[in-house]
């Protein structure tokens, strides 16, 4: 399997008063994760999985209802943002079968969960640019998180175990693809939503979107009566 190439120096430099509140919101999440978390790396992306595929929902939800409203075309926005939910989703259900959440940590989960939801709607209703310029600083520390995981991982500080039989479908793993090789292709997923959602702001506040990190490839999810078919 060839390794997912990610531009690891990739920042999107606060401009303006909406990226600057953005950037410091993200910075004070990263902080508590960093707290709550240290290194727990597998546990840290369990539960803040659960936060990232938030987004994307919602800003298809609310983008869905608007061009109903003004019947008006999405530009591609919605299966994009869509996309997104379902490939963080993808990432928890992964990591769920390496770090077994602790009865604490799924509480935790339940509760984040509500109010991130409830405040990232709100935001999104506010600002979509500033939304959108959340989640691309959002992926940006995740691709941080995911680079440090590795080097966790390559140094032996923690087990390079098999890779899931999930993540081993979705991603068409090897049989023999390890937790190394999942980090990889989750890291390039963060890359791409990280590029994508800082070109949505941008596109909003009329800037050119920039270039994007490609995805890599997964399997189309579908329903058990459309498999049986």
């Amino acid at each position: 399997m060839s390794t997912p190439l990610v531009d690891l120096g990739v920042h999107h430099q606060p401009k303006g008063l909406s990226d600057r509140v953005a950037y410091g919101f993200t910075k004070l999440l990263r902080w508590c994760a960093d707290t709550f978390f240290a290194e727990r790396y597998g546990h840290r992306a369990v539960v803040l999985e659960t936060v990232a595929a938030v987004p994307g929902m919602v800003g298809a939800t609310i983008n869905h209802l608007a061009c109903l409203r003004r019947m008006c075309d999405d530009k591609g926005w919605i299966k994009t943002l869509m996309d997104e939910a379902e490939n963080e989703r993808m990432h928890l259900m992964t990591f769920i079968e390496i770090s077994q959440p602790t009865f604490f940590e799924r509480a935790v989960i339940i509760g984040v969960q509500w109010v991130f939801y409830l405040f990232f709607f709100a935001l999104y209703l506010i600002s979509s640019k500033t939304a959108h310029r959340v989640v691309g600083y959002f992926e940006e520390e995740a691709v941080i998180s995911y680079t440090h995981y590795l080097a966790e991982i390559e140094e032996g500080r923690s087990p390079n175990v098999p890779a899931p039989a999930i993540a081993r479908r979705y991603w068409g793993l090897p049989e023999e693809a390890t937790l190394r090789d999942v980090v990889l292709v989750v890291r390039a997923d963060e890359a791409h939503h990280r590029d994508v959602n800082h070109g949505f702001a941008n596109e909003i506040a009329g800037l050119p979107t920039g270039t994007i990190a490609p995805c890599p490839p997964h399997v189309e999810l579908q329903p058990a009566w459309k498999q049986a078919a």
